[in-house]
């Protein structure tokens, strides 16, 4: 029996708990302390084959499941999950270091997502063409695609899982997780109560281990006809590099942003603060969608680093649920070194650090809040995602000059703008390049699209559009 806090953790293939074949593992250290929390069994390129191969019988099988079984299935599976959603939160705060607030997100974005995509899977109905000699009839049909492939980030394990697992079953398709090995813990668990319902086999695969055991393998097979990710843009450039190799596949990718934060010279200030620390504080900055780039108006750029500099230096700083941190710690290793490097880079190009700056001397992978005044708003560093707790903030003298400087980048997923006059407003929504244009507030839900353009990803996560990527379409067409 291990003593590590979650133990040893299998793949799961076919229905089936197994080892690897060559019983490799790899051991998962908590961002937290350092510390080993668990093992996990390390495929080789011999257990994903096997995997692919379950996974298209789980197939063939699952999408001839008549809809109010599989819907069953799910819903079995999401009571599963809601069983041991303490164990589920546990892990995520130990292979990630959320708080324990944090981490509430991730299973109600999975539970929500298992949920959603099952009413939704409901109300796709035939769509009917009029023949215009009439003649004919005709009608769209939509199917399920096939295996879909999902390389997972490690910011939110369940959240990012529950987008692609939803959408997945509901529509037909089996799925191949493919989690993070920073956070793979909460994914294999999905794996393990998958397991004690006895999901049909080959449906739901979870498998971790290296790029060329698992990662090219899965990318170059001819069974996936669907690659979908979580990540970076350079990521998901090999992925389609790798599969495109060997067949034709769908992609739908989400590869993150460099957010502009736009805050106009009459912006409620007060809320303006509160969102941009809130997203900046949340998950120590590790989301995909928090703002990178402040840019201020001049006239009240004084007083709104003056107020995140406040809500910086107030957050506590910790892990534990005890304890109940505003923020944890970074998730790994290689991310305070990116994180120090650009804090470094963004003085080099001269930036000033209103507060933090450094990593914070202490076991685990901890970075101080860090604010940052650029008198460059055209500094080099801001065409870099931080991901991080860092924001680093300019300042612009009109609405012409900052929506050139947002749309500067080759990633447009998120965006924020605080004005109170409507004209500005229309000016920013309908001109920034992003897929999401946040106006005074912030709302993410399952039913609302995620979506980015440029070099942010294709295809879409969340809302009723998101089955689009699972579903083949077919027209049927008869002579009358």
């Amino acid at each position: 029996m291990s003593s590590l806090k979650f133990g040893h953790k299998k793949l799961y293939i076919d229905g089936a708990l197994v080892e690897a074949s060559n019983n490799k593992t790899f051991e998962v250290i908590s961002p937290a302390d350092e510390k080993p929390v668990a093992t996990i069994a390390w495929a080789t390129k011999e257990d994903t084959n096997k995997a692919l191969e379950a996974a298209q019988k789980g197939f063939e099988s699952w999408s001839k499941l008549p809809l109010e079984e599989r819907l069953e299935w799910i819903d079995k599976l999401r009571n599963q999950i809601i069983k041991n959603s303490d164990l589920l939160r546990e892990s995520i705060m130990h292979e990630m270091g959320k708080t324990w607030e944090g981490s509430e997100e991730d299973i109600t974005s999975i539970t929500n997502s298992l949920k959603f995509y099952s009413e939704e899977i409901q109300k796709k109905k035939t769509f009917e063409i009029a023949d215009k000699e009439g003649t004919h009839s005709h009608h769209m049909l939509s199917q399920p695609l096939g295996v879909a492939v999902a390389f997972l980030a490690y910011n939110f394990p369940l959240l990012n899982l529950g987008f692609k697992l939803g959408p997945a079953l509901a529509s037909g398709c089996s799925v191949v997780l493919k989690p993070s090995e920073f956070s793979p813990i909460s994914a294999h668990i999905i794996g393990e109560l998958a397991a004690e319902i006895n999901f049909p086999k080959g449906v739901i695969t979870v498998l971790s281990g290296d790029v060329h055991e698992v990662g090219i393998p899965l990318c170059e097979s001819t069974i996936p006809r669907l690659i979908t990710m979580i990540g970076s843009t350079q990521t998901a450039q090999k992925l389609i590099a790798q599969s495109s190799k060997t067949s034709i596949k769908r992609y739908s990718m989400e590869c993150g942003g460099n957010a502009p934060f736009i805050v106009c010279e009459d912006a409620d200030l007060d809320l303006a603060i509160e969102i941009g620390a809130a997203l900046k504080l949340g998950n120590s900055g590790q989301i995909c969608v928090a703002p990178n780039r402040f840019y201020i108006h001049e006239s009240v750029i004084d007083v709104f680093l003056a107020g995140m500099k406040q809500k910086f230096e107030k957050a506590k700083i910790g892990f534990g649920r005890e304890n109940k941190p505003d923020m944890g710690p970074l998730a790994n290793k290689p991310s305070v070194s990116k994180v120090h490097g650009i804090v470094k880079e963004a003085v080099n190009q001269g930036g000033k650090v209103l507060t933090g700056g450094s990593p914070i001397n202490q076991p685990g992978y901890y970075f101080e809040p860090t604010l940052i005044k650029l008198t460059d708003a055209n500094a080099e560093i801001l065409q870099h995602e931080v991901f991080g707790p860092v924001a680093i903030a300019a300042t612009f003298t009109n609405k012409e000059e900052v929506l050139e400087l947002a749309n500067s980048v080759d990633a447009g997923l998120a965006s924020y703008v605080f004005s109170q006059d409507d004209a500005t407003i229309d000016f920013f929504t309908e001109n920034l390049e992003f897929g999401e244009v946040q106006v005074n507030g912030v709302k993410y839900d399952i039913y609302l699209p995620h979506l980015g353009v440029k070099n942010a990803g294709i295809g879409m996560d969340c809302s009723e559009f998101a089955l689009d990527d699972y579903l083949v379409k077919k027209r049927v067409t008869k002579k009358l």
